[in-house]
Order: structure tokens, then C-alpha cells, then sequence
């Protein structure tokens, strides 16, 4: 065999595209899944601390422009004109003397699971005032965790 042969022999051997092994890619998989299993519960914990926070700046934010709508009308919208009212001029019950809305520049938001946000004014927890709440991910008074009621008054909810 002369040399020119074998050294065809050899390009030919190092061109063929070698695939993995069955043993490799199940060690990868195996590399994968446990990282999964340790990453996975520290990202998800952190998803039920986001919607937590995001339903204490909105009642914030829904707080402040509740404040400017009395500044400018001497009194809250009622229960039944709802937070509405912040974007459009209320059609229920007195109308507001002195409406410069809107108050708010984007549609009132849903609270981050999804339901509206509870409006009673006056409160029962703040009778001179409003009470404004979302109750958490269970949709219940109480609870704990990504469940709690998150509140404009930082107490807990009265029904």
C-alpha cells in the first residue's frame, strides 16, 4: 500500500461527522435536569414576591389618583362609581362638581392575578375614606404568602 493511499485513508476517517454517544447525551440530560431541579423553585419563589410587589405599587399608583380626584371634587368616588371613575366622568350617583380627569393615563389595571381590584368607599376598615384591596392569589380574605390580601392601608381586609 503506498503511503498516498493510506494517507486518503485518513482524511476520509477525520471528514466522517461523528455523532454523540447515547451514554453522553444522557449525562448531559442528567447535567440539565439537576440544575433545573436547583434553579427552578429559587425563579418561581421570586414570581409570587413580583406579583406581590406589583399589587402594592398599583394600589399605590390607584391610591394617589384617588387622592387628586377628592383634591378636585371634595370627596371620593362612591362604591358604585368605582375606580372607573379615575378615566372616565362617573355616570352613576352625583356627578362629580369639579371632574379634571383623567386621573389616571392608562386603563385602570386588573391586580396581577388577574381580578379587579376591590374599591368600597366609604371603607369599613377607613370610614372616612376608601378601602381598596386586592385579595391575593386564592381570591379570599386572609391568608399567607403569595395568598395574602395586599391592602391601601396595610391592614387586613374587612368585609
Amino acid at each position: 500500500m503506498s503511503s498516498r493511499t493510506s494517507y486518503r485513508r485518513r482524511i476520509r476517517r477525520a471528514e466522517i461527522p461523528r455523532g454523540f454517544t447515547l451514554i453522553e447525551l444522557l449525562v448531559t440530560i442528567a447535567i440539565i435536569a439537576t440544575l433545573a431541579a436547583i434553579v427552578a423553585p429559587s425563579l418561581f419563589g421570586n414570581i409570587g414576591d413580583a406579583r406581590h410587589n406589583t399589587a402594592k405599587s398599583q394600589i399605590q399608583i390607584l391610591s394617589l389618583a384617588l387622592d387628586a380626584y377628592r383634591l378636585d371634587n371634595e370627596a371620593f368616588p362612591t362604591t358604585e362609581q368605582g375606580i372607573e371613575s379615575l378615566r372616565t366622568v362617573p355616570i352613576t350617583g352625583n356627578p362629580p362638581p369639579n371632574w379634571k380627569g383623567p386621573y389616571l393615563r392608562q386603563l385602570v389595571p386588573l391586580d396581577p392575578w388577574g381580578r379587579p381590584y376591590v374599591y368600597v368607599a366609604p371603607g369599613l376598615s377607613n370610614p372616612n375614606s376608601y378601602d381598596l384591596y386586592s385579595l391575593g392569589k386564592d381570591g379570599r380574605p386572609g391568608g399567607d404568602g403569595e395568598d395574602a390580601d395586599i391592602t391601601s392601608w396595610n391592614g387586613p381586609v374587612r368585609q
